[in-house]
Parts: structure tokens; C-alpha cells; sequence
């Protein structure tokens, strides 16, 4: 892993005495956002197993799996090294890898760890069962399935049917089941639009479990779902593993999301803030804080201002955020404020150390281990 930095403050510190900019966690909402997902699967025969590329931190996925988390997703080897060797045992890399020295890590780690894969592709299949041979492992993979997001995965039906044979015939290989995600439903607007992505995700599921069972495979995993349609995946009778990540935090673009009464979505709140200072403020109606993109990512927009009505986060730079006040702000030079991220999991990965605050002060601290874990 990469060099770790000092943390921007120690166990103790007020809030005020935190050096900016930093990656704070409301530890109160945070806690209250692991309740509100178990008290939403009350009384469904589900697994959960949350996304560990929202957060890169074992510390977190630790206490997820306490609460009854069967293991965490994870996107790349790299992930899944941080996670095992922060005490998770059980990881399903929920993403293609490709290429030999991937391959042979991948292998070494199922020696330490229950690991699982996923596959699109015939020659991958044989390149995984090569270096679990190797490695004298067994290796669980998954099928990826295209249930409409158009990114990886073999298409539904008769080629998730030919490639599960091709991992069935592997010596080194076990057919573990399906990995049917729709991450494009994920921030769709409307609840009618989650819906239909994710009913003609279910069928889509379904063909390729018929499919399969016509030849004698049976998936004994089908996962899938994130934070904005975890229920409708689990409501399914289909699926019977979940895999929100963003749950725990949430994030300004998140927060754009309608419920059925035409407002935003409130079955989670905001636990995750960038804290930065106000570095300068040279005129009456503009500021600037020393949060830029080095600090926030802005694929999903701009950060939001939490606390300051009316003061617009108006565009970033490397190193500074440019603030739009309103008549009459009192915000004034070295003044600290939070940040609302626009997309949560890639802010968290330009950061060393998550502070966990309560109360107004540091109770704890900590390490990102998988930042940067992209290989």
C-alpha cells in the first residue's frame, strides 16, 4: 500500500482544531444509516454483502459484517488484498481481472481468504483456472450477466449458459452463480424509472436461470443491487444477495433522487462531509477554501455547502473551491465549513484517513488502506 500521511488530527481534538482539508464522519449518521438498512431488510431471507469501493476501508467493513454483512465487494485485487489483510475474509472482486500478475495475486489471496470472481469471457475462464492450478486453490466464480447497463457481462440467457459450462468443465474452478448489477438504475431520477430498470433486470435474471437450469447448473448466488435500488432487488424473489455501498455516507448526487412524493429521497442521510477552511475572501461575494479537485471529486457536480444557506460551492481548481455568498454572509477569513461530495466513493480515495466525529470532537481515526487500490 501506498505511504500513509500523519491524519489531519488525533483521538480527542475538537472539531475546530481539525486541519483542513479532511474527510470527516459523522459518526452518528453513520450508525444510524447501518440501522436504517437493517430495519429496511427486516423480515426478507436476504444476504447482504455492501461495496467496500465506496469506503476502501477495512475498519468500516469490519463493522458492517459485525451487523451481519456476509463479506464485501470489492473492484480490483488491490481491494481485495487491503480488505484480507485488514481482517475480511470474505471478498467477492465484483469486477473482470484480467492479465497474469493480477491472476497470480488473485490466486495467492484465495489461500487466505474466501475470494470470488467475476467473468465475461471464455478465455478469462481458462486463464483463472490456469492460476488457481498454479496456486493450488479453487476458485468461486460468478457469471457477469448485462441486465441492461451496458458495461461488462455476457448477454442474458444461452451465453451466460455457455460460459457457465466452460466453468463447470474447469478443474480448478467452481460455478458459484450470477452477478447481475444494473448500476445505470442506480441514480435514476424517478421511482418509476428504478422500477422498470430493475424489472427488466429480474427478467433478465430469470431467462438465465431457466437457461441454466435446462442444463443442469444451478446458481447458488444471484447479486446484484446498490444503494438506490437495494429493495426493489430485494423484494424480487431473484436475487439473494445485495451489494449497496453508498449507503453508509451518501453524497449530493444521491441526494437527487425522488421518492414517490416528488421529493428527494430520505431513507438514508448525509455522514460523510469534505471539512475545509476559507482562505481567502477578497471581496464581499466570493470566497475561496482550500478544497479543489485534489480534494473533492466533480464527476457528479459540484459539492454542496452543508450548514450555509445560500453559499454555492461555484467551481474547483487543484487546490482551491471557489464560494458564491450571499448578501450578507458573515463567512469570514479561516472559517471552517462542510462540504457535501457530489459523488462519494472516488472522494473518499483522494483521502489517507477518515476522522470520525461525535459531538464535536475526533473520537476516532481511520486509515483508507485501499486508497489508491486500483490494479
Amino acid at each position: 500500500m501506498t505511504t500513509r500521511l500523519a491524519p489531519p488530527a488525533r483521538q480527542g481534538m475538537s472539531l475546530v482544531e481539525v486541519d483542513t482539508p479532511a474527510l470527516l464522519l459523522d459518526l452518528d449518521a453513520f450508525e444510524r444509516n447501518l440501522d436504517r438498512l437493517d430495519k429496511s431488510l427486516a423480515g426478507i431471507k436476504i444476504r447482504v454483502r455492501p461495496h467496500a469501493k465506496s469506503h476502501k476501508c477495512p475498519e468500516i467493513a469490519l463493522r458492517q459484517m459485525a451487523r451481519g454483512a456476509i463479506g464485501v465487494c470489492c473492484q480490483k485485487v488491490s481491494e481485495a488484498e487491503a480488505m484480507v489483510e485488514g481482517g475480511v475474509m470474505n471478498v467477492l472482486i465484483a469486477n473482470e481481472v484480467i492479465g497474469a500478475p493480477k491472476l497470480a495475486r488473485l490466486a495467492a489471496l484465495a489461500h487466505r481468504a474466501r475470494v470470488s470472481v467475476c467473468v465475461d469471457d471464455v478465455q478469462n475462464v481458462a486463464d483463472i483456472d490456469s492460476a488457481a492450478r498454479a496456486a493450488g486453490v479453487k476458485i468461486d466464480v460468478l457469471i457477469e450477466v448485462n441486465v441492461g447497463a451496458n458495461r461488462c457481462g455476457v448477454e442474458p440467457g444461452e451465453p451466460a449458459v455457455e460460459l457457465a459450462q466452460h466453468i463447470a468443465g474447469a478443474k480448478h474452478l467452481r460455478f458459484a452463480g450470477l452477478h447481475a448489477y444494473q448500476g445505470a438504475a442506480q441514480h435514476a431520477r424517478t421511482p418509476a424509472e428504478r422500477k422498470a430498470a430493475i424489472a427488466r433486470a429480474v427478467q433478465n435474471v430469470r431467462a438465465t436461470i431457466d437457461a441454466l437450469q435446462v442444463h443442469g447448473l444451478k446458481p447458488e448466488i444471484i447479486t446484484g443491487a446498490g444503494t438506490g435500488t437495494y429493495l426493489l432487488e430485494a423484494a424480487s424473489g431473484v436475487y439473494n444477495e445485495l451489494q449497496p455501498g453508498s449507503y453508509i455516507f451518501m453524497d449530493a448526487d444521491y441526494n437527487r433522487n425522488l421518492g414517490d412524493d416528488g421529493r428527494p429521497v430520505k431513507d438514508f442521510e448525509q455522514s460523510l462531509y469534505v471539512w475545509a477552511t476559507v482562505m481567502s475572501h477578497a471581496t464581499a461575494e466570493r470566497a475561496v477554501v482550500d478544497a479543489g479537485l485534489k480534494a473533492l471529486s466533480v464527476d457528479s457536480g459540484m459539492p454542496l455547502v452543508a450548514d450555509l444557506p445560500g453559499v454555492e460551492f461555484l467551481k474547483a481548481s487543484d487546490e482551491h473551491g471557489v464560494l458564491k455568498l450571499p448578501q450578507g454572509s458573515k463567512l469570514k477569513l479561516g472559517d471552517k465549513i462542510r462540504l457535501i461530495p457530489g459523488h462519494c466513493d472516488p472522494t473518499v480515495n483522494l483521502y489517507d484517513w477518515i476522522v470520525g466525529v461525535r459531538g464535536g470532537k475526533v473520537e476516532c481515526l481511520w486509515p483508507i488502506t485501499a486508497r489508491g487500490a486500483f490494479y
